[in-house]
């Protein structure tokens, strides 16, 4: 097991080091959706009815896999891309790493299945490879591209399935969601608390201060960094300027006390990912 691990560190650092090369310039989709096509592969009815299952999957279990469809990972390999996206996309929940994706590089004629940490222990390196040498490249091999994806992404499911995992959130949007139901809080916060450092301290020491408090209640309610950031920003403008926070905080829109509702784009939840699953061709 220790040797495995070293290896995974090696294999880290060199994937660091191409990322870092003049080479490495493959560009990494923004992740708004479960599904993204690169290359229009899925019609728009398939992408909607495979993002759907993956919805229910993680709402049902917690995990969190993604579909990633691109025409070329080149200059670099398969695994070289596979392993920058999971750790910008950081799919799965974090300290749990139960995230998954399904790349299919189409031109290349090479997909993988990267595995977080958590899911190793199904969802593992022998496992992954009959998935996509039995389930997903004899379909891909007859043109079935999205029969293919589908019945991988159901293979997936299943073992994971098997692996006992936190109970996930119940909420649409997992740690984010928990920001949305303290909105009127923070709210009601950078209105009273706000007016009145701005009143003790002056109008711009008041608003950092108001901003800075904001931020430390997003990023404990979330844990993740770049909603805090966007709510310490809105509490800080809010304030400077004398209004209350109608605007998005953590991905979901507030207009004043009323409060309108709105739909935050998927996002990663935080989990890790150390190079496991398996590659193939078709």
């Amino acid at each position: 097991m220790n040797i495995l691990k070293a290896a995974r560190v090696v294999f880290l650092m060199l994937v660091s080091f191409w990322t870092f090369a003049p080479n490495a310039d493959v560009a990494i989709p923004a992740l708004t959706s479960r599904v993204t096509d690169e290359t229009a592969t899925l019609t728009t009815d398939q992408r909607g009815m495979l993002e759907q299952r993956l919805q229910k999957f993680e709402a049902n279990e917690g995990s969190q896999i993604s579909v990633l469809i691109v025409p070329t990972t080149q200059p670099e390999t398969i695994e070289q891309y596979s392993i920058r996206v999971v750790e910008q996309w950081k799919l799965g929940r974090q300290r749990v790493d139960d995230g998954a994706l399904l790349i299919v590089a189409k031109n290349d004629r090479t997909l993988r299945i990267e595995v977080g940490y958590g899911l190793e222990g199904a969802l593992n390196d022998a496992t992954s490879r009959r998935i996509i040498d039995e389930v997903i490249v004899p379909r891909f091999r007859q043109g079935d591209y999205y029969g293919g994806i589908t019945a991988g992404v159901d293979s997936m499911m299943k073992v994971i399935n098997g692996e006992p995992l936190p109970a996930p959130d119940r909420t649409a949007d997992g740690r984010s969601g928990r920001v949305g139901g303290y909105l009127p809080i923070l709210f009601v916060f950078t209105l009273a608390v706000g007016g009145v450092l701005r009143s003790v301290m002056g109008r711009l020491p008041g608003s950092l201060v108001t901003g800075g408090a904001v931020a430390g209640i997003a990023w404990v309610l979330s844990g993740t960094v770049l909603v805090a950031i966007v709510a310490g920003a809105i509490a800080l403008v809010s304030t400077l300027v004398g209004r209350g926070m109608g605007a998005y905080v953590g991905g979901r829109a507030i207009g004043g006390l009323g409060g309108g509702s709105g739909r935050s784009p998927f996002r990663g939840g935080g989990g890790g990912f150390g190079g496991g699953g398996a590659s193939g061709r078709w």
